[in-house]
């Protein structure tokens, strides 16, 4: 299985919409400056933490560089 056949039947069983290859850009962008910043773990907790905070990726972004 490849990784958006099973992000897409994740999405599909948490009822939540699969992003579009813009925004998968742009979630790879952040996690790869929390990583880069930090520690692995980084990656996936920032991306987490964009996503309950109701945060658009691009400001997600520029506050991880101004962290980062």
């Amino acid at each position: 299985m490849t990784a958006e056949e099973w992000l897409t039947a994740f999405a599909e069983e948490i009822g939540a919409p699969m992003p579009n290859g813009g925004q998968m850009d742009e979630i790879l962008r952040l996690a790869a400056i929390a990583a880069h910043a930090s520690e692995r773990i980084a990656a996936p907790i920032a991306c987490y933490l964009t996503g309950i905070a109701g945060r658009a990726l691009d400001e997600a972004i520029e506050v991880a560089e101004r962290v980062g």
